[in-house]
């Protein structure tokens, strides 16, 4: 996870929440009375979210003190303590709310990864994500998505090339989408072309396409195509795949499987802050 990008996406979300200061915390506590706050999971799941803590009450004051009693890509049962911190209380309460909405989505997300992950069963086959992301949350919703087991598609529109049925549409096949595009990039980026029928995985193959994502396409179908394509070539399995049809997946031979829902429908975890009064 880019630290530095980390810290300025931590100052807005402080600065959104609050404002020009915490009028509740500064009216009723002083600079100097300092507290302790905990992490206490109310369910069991997978953690993810450590540098948010770390970084997030270190923004908020150097002084702050965290402890972590668990580790990204760990599991946690249902009331075990995830994390102290210890300071200002001030600075407790006022950074709590921002930090825990984040660590609670992150393991939402990495949880539910492991499960797909787990339901697949697959040696071969990786799960993962797609663009369909919360505004804002992209890096760490793609990072909670790795530590869930998962694996990342590309992050934004800049780093890949995915060519879909409107691009295919506007440009006249997919032929002439591939070759507009091959004369123009740099050997690092890959060229993925969505294809729906056996017709255009074999024109995506002659157009020299890098990865072939076979949408909203049976296992069978999938199964049967795919001995078409070289191995040189990544394919792809992509379209309203749920956790129910995943293991219906397995025996297909592709490479990824990308799922939209780990982060777009992820549950977050539940899980509550305590405080106690340190000194006074």
């Amino acid at each position: 996870m880019n630290k530095l990008k980390l810290r300025n996406m931590l100052e807005q979300y402080f600065l959104e929440d609050i404002g020009e200061r915490d009028i509740s915390t500064e009216l009723i506590f002083g600079k100097q009375e300092r507290g302790e706050i905990a992490f206490i999971a109310k369910e069991a799941g997978v953690f993810c979210g450590e540098e948010v803590i770390v970084a997030g009450f270190k923004l908020l004051s150097e002084q702050n003190q965290v402890e972590l009693f668990v580790r990204d890509g760990e599991w946690f049962e249902k009331g075990a303590i995830l994390a102290k911190v210890s300071g200002n209380i001030s600075d407790l309460l006022t950074g709590e709310r921002v930090i825990l909405n984040l660590v609670q989505r992150m393991c939402g997300v990495a949880t539910l990864t492991n499960k797909a992950v787990s339901i697949l069963g697959s040696e071969k086959t990786r799960i993962c994500d797609t663009r369909k992301t919360t505004p804002g949350l992209r890096m760490l919703e793609k990072y909670a998505v790795r530590i869930g087991g998962g694996y990342n598609h590309r992050f934004g529109l800049y780093d890949g090339v995915m060519i879909k049925d409107n691009h295919i549409s506007f440009a006249g096949s997919i032929t002439k989408a591939v070759e507009k595009v091959r004369c123009q990039i740099g050997h690092m980026v890959k060229i993925e072309v969505e294809t729906e029928t056996l017709q255009q995985v074999k024109e995506a193959i002659e157009a020299g396409a890098d990865v072939i994502m076979f949408d909203n396409r049976s296992p069978e179908e999938i199964k049967e195509w795919i001995g078409i394509v070289p191995k040189n070539i990544v394919t792809e399995a992509s379209g309203g795949i749920t956790l129910e049809q995943l293991p219906s997946y397995r025996e297909t031979g592709v490479d990824y499987i990308s799922l939209g829902f780990l982060t777009h429908s992820a549950r977050a975890i539940d899980i509550s802050v305590k405080v106690s009064i340190t000194a006074r």
